[in-house]
């Protein structure tokens, strides 16, 4: 079994938890949360026995093997370090961090500390993506990738209605950006890798973070255009466009039925089973990498999180969005 903590008592959490339950080897012992009595109930919804509102006092516990984070972005990258510098594997929520100088200081602490640091990007471990991978050769060669996320947040009434939330909050590393755009971007740099160019726009709120944008990136041989959006919203596919023909896929962040188009007019279904509490797939693979001693994933490599850390950098950069963490 991997003893888990949890960070965090919101729905994310509780879906995380859902999907790691259908692994016979997660079990959850403890809670983390700000206040006793939010630990409590939280922790009363799962007979979790164990309550912590010091950080510290958690990351020292013998009771717990590893953690998942889903606390701001902005606080990732010091919970993290604190949980690594004492022995516990990292699962941690997208973004990763909320700059590539955090990151870096975060993969240093994982290598030193010999344990397994992992960015909670679920999509790129689900079987739809999979099959997005094992049947790319078939599109021939590559000429653009194209992703849109665009759902309009409820959290943007409020926001409009004068009161700042989080995820349009500068101080918690929010964002269109940092929060949906990443789905289109991680994906693209694990099939792809690093891109040479990247341009960047977006409407910037009063609060000081993006509300949506889009970006355009250049490879050697190809092109990738990224549309994301929190205060709008649309219902696109995502396309990988190949001179043999194209992969539509039909939410780039919980890809459920892929599909070829071939150029003569063909399709082929290429669309896998996959539960419905599909945060499992991400909790799989960081138990696997527990168990079998290594220290990191495949698909979502500490190498594929610093690109898209790197891209997210250059794209706030271009629109004008900075955080207090920036340095």
């Amino acid at each position: 079994m991997v003893r888990f903590g949890v960070v965090g008592t919101n729905w994310i959490t509780e879906s995380f938890i859902r999907g790691a339950s259908h692994h016979q080897d997660f079990q959850l012992v403890a809670v983390y949360s700000r206040t006793e009595e939010r630990a409590a109930k939280f922790a009363g919804k799962y007979d979790v026995d164990n309550i912590f509102t010091d950080l510290e006092e958690m990351a020292k516990s013998d009771a717990i093997d590893a953690v998942y984070l889903a606390s701001p972005n902005s606080l990732h990258a010091s919970q993290a370090i604190t949980f690594m510098k004492n022995g516990k594997h990292v699962l941690s929520e997208k973004a990763i961090a909320s700059n590539s100088q955090e990151l870096g200081d975060m993969i240093r602490t994982a290598k030193d500390n010999r344990v397994v640091l992992m960015e909670a990007l679920k999509s790129t471990l689900m079987p739809n993506f999979k099959a997005v991978q094992e049947n790319l050769d078939k599109i021939g060669t590559v000429r653009r990738y194209f992703a849109s996320y665009c759902q309009y947040s409820s959290r943007y009434d409020k926001y409009k209605e004068g009161t700042l939330m989080n995820a349009f909050n500068p101080e918690f590393s929010a964002g269109s950006l940092m929060d949906i755009g990443i789905y289109c971007i991680y994906p693209l740099v694990v099939l792809f890798g690093e891109p040479k160019t990247i341009q960047a726009n977006g409407y910037v709120l009063e609060s000081g973070v993006d509300g949506e944008g889009s970006l355009i990136l250049k490879y050697d041989e190809m092109d990738a255009v990224i549309m994301f959006s929190k205060i709008t919203d649309s219902t696109l596919p995502s396309e990988i466009h190949g001179e043999n023909g194209n992969i539509r896929i039909d939410k780039i962040s919980t890809p459920e039925k892929v599909e070829i188009i071939y150029r003569d007019g063909r399709s082929e279904d290429l669309s896998r089973k996959q539960l419905a509490d599909n945060m499992f797939y991400e909790a799989e693979e960081f138990i696997t990498l527990i168990q079998q001693g290594k220290m990191e994933s495949e698909n979502n490599s500490l190498e594929n999180s610093r690109i898209t850390m790197k891209i997210l950098d250059e794209a706030r950069l271009q629109m004008g969005v900075k955080f207090p963490s920036d340095k």
